[in-house]
């Protein structure tokens, strides 16, 4: 099959390559999927888990991407729920070589069927993004109706779909970003924005939920803004400055088939919108993974047509 792989962290997406290698075969519990789509997350290659495995040993050239959508092709010893053909989307395993490939193996429990009328480049860009806003928001956050959401990157792929489901929950939502941000923001539902290259972020206070993508000095100045049983929420490690009197959750997304299915049904009826911002073939990925301008939204690459 054909896969992108890396072999030197040092290189970053620059040393991903287009190679030839084995197709997978299942475990106990496994299915292989025939990928048509993969989605991927820059910041996967300074994850250790996509060098060592969990015993620490070296386990490359791997195979990165974690998210996919596609057709179950074979099954492992003792997986049920699954059918072979069937259409299929989910997160894999961080440790395991990923889904920028043909075929990958995945546990079982770590997919949920996808709908036919739901395109896999669509499926694919939602398991990450959807899963960590979904968790952040109802399992951490505790978001309730009626809170103000405070939410770092409200256009990017994450930042979207926490904006939407957060204004779909009732919340009062206030996005942040650049300046060009500001009207697809507001298009996913956010009643308000920070412009953090000319705004002052301290003009907000009083927040119950700060959701916060980016960390650093923008970590740092959100926890000042929380509100004493407020909840500042990151999926980008421990908060440098933890809030007074408020809970601090940072947490990594883990796969749920129950909340790959609430995600996929807003998506089918329109009350969820993807956030992709280039489809890309397996061929040219690692061009498209190598932007030489920003984008906005996800990069999706297609693997089968």
């Amino acid at each position: 099959m054909k896969a992108i792989v890396v072999t030197d962290e040092a290189a970053g997406t620059a040393g991903m390559t287009l190679v030839d290698r084995p197709a997978p075969e299942p475990a106990i519990n496994d299915v292989v999927v025939q990928v048509h789509a993969s989605g991927f997350v820059p910041t996967e290659l300074t994850w250790p888990s996509t060098w060592t495995d969990r015993l620490g040993r070296d386990r490359t050239p791997s195979v990165p991407g974690h998210e996919l959508a596609g057709v179950v092709s074979a099954l492992g010893y003792g997986t049920t729920g699954l059918s072979v053909g069937q259409r299929v989307f989910g997160l894999t395993d961080w440790s395991r070589d990923g889904t920028l490939a043909e075929y990958v193996a995945v546990e079982e429990r770590n997919l949920a069927p996808l709908p036919g009328d739901v395109d896999f480049t669509v499926g694919a860009s939602l398991p990450i993004s959807g899963l960590t806003a979904w968790q952040g928001l109802f399992e951490h956050g505790r978001l309730r109706a009626g809170q103000s959401v405070l939410v770092h990157g409200a256009a990017g792929a994450v930042g979207a779909m926490v904006t939407q489901l957060a204004h779909e929950f009732g919340a009062y939502v206030i996005g942040t970003g650049r300046a060009a941000d500001r009207q697809r923001a507001l298009d996913f539902g956010a009643q308000e924005f920070v412009d953090l290259e000319n705004d002052d972020l301290e003009d907000v206070g009083g927040i119950d939920l700060v959701f916060d993508v980016i960390g650093g000095d923008i970590g740092r100045r959100s926890a000042g803004l929380i509100r004493a049983g407020g909840s500042l929420v990151s999926v980008v490690g421990p908060p440098e400055v933890r809030p007074a009197d408020a809970l601090t959750i940072d947490f990594v997304v883990t796969s749920d088939r129950a909340q790959l299915g609430e995600i996929v049904q807003r998506v089918r009826d329109g009350r969820l919108l993807t956030n992709i911002g280039k489809v890309a073939d397996l061929d040219d990925a690692v061009a498209a993974l190598n932007p030489t301008e920003r984008t906005t939204g996800k990069t999706i690459i297609r693997v089968r047509s």
